[in-house]
């Protein structure tokens, strides 16, 4: 008679726990232990006693969302946002905003202490700006819900790739204010329209944009009936195909104004920019003053963009070479250096993973390396260069484990950290940015 195994189930976990939070990791989340494991929880803060739910379960960690707060802590606060409990876009509203600060340095200083060894830290005062409505640009997804049968227009939900239909984004700038119910109206009423899979906002000074992205071909009556119900908010619309070609067609080309270096820089709506244009100033005065130059200084300024710190840079240097693998954005950077009577600027379209000493724009006598990479970070770059030819190095990071990863790299090539200070670029969410100052020992 045959046999058959039947493996023994194992007893269910307990999914809800009681935990005592001792700190914060650089996402924001909240850090206990129990049972010598470590559990990440979403939604707690340093010093409270939570009830929480577990959602998944490793071998040495698992991931939490609270479900009460049986002891808060002083630094508690009520979110401003109606939808804060269900949308993903912010992570920390709960938490007061100077203690956000407080709280991200500190994960700094653990990431640094683990990745590069060093816990010795010259902190600087961070830079902070409004804490509200301070994005001047952002993506909002467009997706049909199976069980409403309309089309959500909104933020994906915090830990899903479901979509929540967003009434009014408080982050974002007050002349989107209208743009979530109005489109909701819009592509609901008109069958054409739930062909839209996006929008891109984004503040110019010189006019709101918002491109919209569309998967099927929308007719020209339909469009223009899109035109018009959004005349009143002053918004100027881009369309973009199911080809990725986007009309623009008369519109102007958008720029924003850097006031206090009487700078103005184009880009495309395709290009990088940073979302907090108050933040962005103070970043680029405090590199100014971090730096110190003397006008004898040649810059070598990788991930460039459409010159965003190269044609600031070049105001107080002798030279400035920026290099960016993204080919539209280094034309537009030519363009910014040419519309403001830049001339000690070359710009070049070089892909950042290959050997840069080769390149024929490549000089040993560049002198300072200023660095403002993608989350992924600079390991590649710093791994190939000489970094000993350089007295200094500004790195600006928006990831600060690979910033602290990165470091340790910059500091076994012989240089120290003089200046390390935190960016509030995005208040009440979990991102980092942090910008660094190394000298040549």
């Amino acid at each position: 008679m045959a046999q058959f195994f039947h493996a023994k189930q194992k007893p269910q976990q307990q999914k809800m726990l009681t935990l005592s939070i001792t700190g914060m990791d650089h996402q924001g989340r909240g850090i206990a232990k129990h049972n010598n494991k470590v559990y990440f929880v979403n939604g707690a803060l340093p010093g409270e006693q939570v009830n929480a739910l577990r959602v998944t379960d490793k071998a040495r960690f698992a991931n939490c969302e609270v479900k009460k707060v049986l002891s808060a802590s002083e630094y508690r606060t009520v979110p401003f946002c109606r939808q804060y409990d269900q949308c993903g876009g912010c992570q920390l509203q709960h938490f007061d905003v100077a203690q956000q600060l407080v709280a991200k340095q500190t994960a700094v200083s653990q990431l640094f202490g683990k990745f590069a060894k060093t816990t010795i830290l010259n902190w600087q005062a961070p830079l902070q700006g409004e804490s509200q409505h301070y994005r001047r640009s952002a993506r909002i997804a467009v997706m049909h819900d199976k069980s409403s049968k309309r089309m959500r227009v909104g933020y994906r939900q915090q830990g899903s790739k479901q979509l929540i239909s967003i009434e009014q984004c408080d982050v974002l700038s007050v002349r989107f204010n209208a743009v979530f119910p109005l489109f909701d109206s819009l592509i609901n009423h008109h069958h054409e329209l739930k062909s839209i899979s996006h929008l891109q906002l984004c503040e110019a000074d010189n006019g709101c944009f918002i491109v919209i992205r569309h998967t099927k071909a929308i007719s020209a009556e339909q469009k223009a009936s899109v035109a018009e119900a959004c005349l009143k908010h002053n918004w100027l619309l881009v369309w973009q195909s199911e080809r990725q070609q986007i009309e623009q067609g008369s519109l102007p080309i958008p720029y924003y104004r850097l006031a206090h270096f009487q700078l103005e820089l184009a880009f495309g709506l395709d290009n990088f920019i940073q979302v907090n244009p108050y933040i962005n100033e103070a970043m680029l005065k405090q590199a100014i003053d971090w730096l110190d130059l003397n006008g004898d200084e040649q810059i070598l300024d990788l991930f460039c963009g459409i010159g965003n710190f190269s044609l600031v840079l070049a105001k107080y240097a002798k030279y400035v070479i920026g290099v960016e693998g993204v080919s539209s954005a280094v034309a537009m950077a030519t363009q910014n250096a040419h519309t403001n009577a830049i001339t000690n600027t070359q710009f070049h379209c070089f892909d950042l993973t290959q050997t840069m000493q080769t390149a024929d724009w490549y000089s040993q006598s560049l002198d300072v390396l200023v660095l403002d990479p993608s989350r992924t970070g600079a390991m590649a770059i710093l791994e190939q260069l000489p970094l000993k030819q350089f007295k200094t190095i500004l790195y600006v990071s928006c990831d600060p484990v690979t910033l602290a990863r990165d470091s340790a790299i910059i500091l076994q090539a012989g240089f120290s950290i003089k200046k390390i200070g935190l960016m509030n670029m995005f208040p009440h969410t979990g991102h980092i940015e942090t910008m660094a100052l190394f000298h040549r020992r």
